[in-house]
């Protein structure tokens, strides 16, 4: 296994690693809305955190040459499901033509308050 550490994205906010590489897999811890430079929360609503995300999950795929195409599997955390339809269309925006397979769900919490949280795990190129 191999650890992934890169400024194009935020640091761990805890004991884990931002992403580990493992038998041609790579499985992106889940990613919040912050700035990687500030640590700073970035949007108000759960669209607008989703793109934050998003940004951040691509910076994390660029540091291993892979981008949204190489992604097999999503995991979405929502605070609340009444976020489903603004989350999804920001995430549909970046997955136009590649849909890689899919899971969303309902949490109690997400760390530092955030409103959505999103996991994916990619094939890495040969």
């Amino acid at each position: 296994m191999t650890k992934v550490q890169t400024e194009n994205a935020p640091a761990a906010v805890g004991p884990y690693s931002q992403a580990i590489i493992a038998n041609g897999f790579v499985f992106l811890s889940g990613m919040l809305p912050l700035d990687p430079r500030t640590g700073i929360m970035i949007g108000e609503n759960a669209g607008e955190q989703t793109e934050q995300v998003m940004k951040n999950i691509i910076g994390l795929l660029a540091e291993l040459n892979l981008d949204l195409e190489d992604v097999v599997k999503a995991t979405i955390f929502l605070d609340s499901m009444d976020s489903f339809q603004s989350v999804n269309e920001v995430y549909g925006s970046y997955f136009t033509n590649h849909k890689p397979a899919r899971s969303c769900v309902e949490v109690a919490a997400i760390p530092k308050g955030a409103l959505v949280e999103i996991e994916v795990i990619a094939l890495q190129r040969k």
